[in-house]
């Protein structure tokens, strides 16, 4: 599904991480990949508040999780600066789809990392 969201569409997700060799590409892909398929849930299911949307940014959240084994075996991790760029890009999401009002720790309130 393509995301019809312009803003969404045309965002750089991760961008931070990209321009950090400590964080490798190919981890990164997939947690991009986690961000788009989150965009193509939001407009796929459309939630009517911020309940439904944190049902929606959680269960993203969560794929986050299972993520940092991949940032391990890397030799990589997400930290300070990558926990910075994750929490704002589904902040990004979640104001692109009209939730500006949404609390960030909120969205990603099931994180580990």
């Amino acid at each position: 599904m393509a995301i019809t969201n312009e803003q969404a569409a045309g965002h750089a997700f991760l961008q931070p991480l990209y321009t950090d060799t400590y964080y490798p590409d190919h981890v990164v892909d997939r947690g991009k990949e986690i961000l788009l398929r989150l965009c193509e849930r939001i407009e796929a299911e459309q939630p009517s508040d911020l309940t439904a949307l944190y049902v929606l940014t959680q269960a993203a959240t969560e794929e986050f999780n299972l993520l940092e084994a991949a940032f391990d075996a890397a030799g990589s991790e997400i930290e300070t600066v990558a926990r910075e760029a994750i929490g704002e890009d589904f902040w990004f999401v979640a104001s692109a789809y009209g939730f500006a009002d949404a609390d960030g720790e909120e969205l990603i309130a099931t994180r580990d990392w």
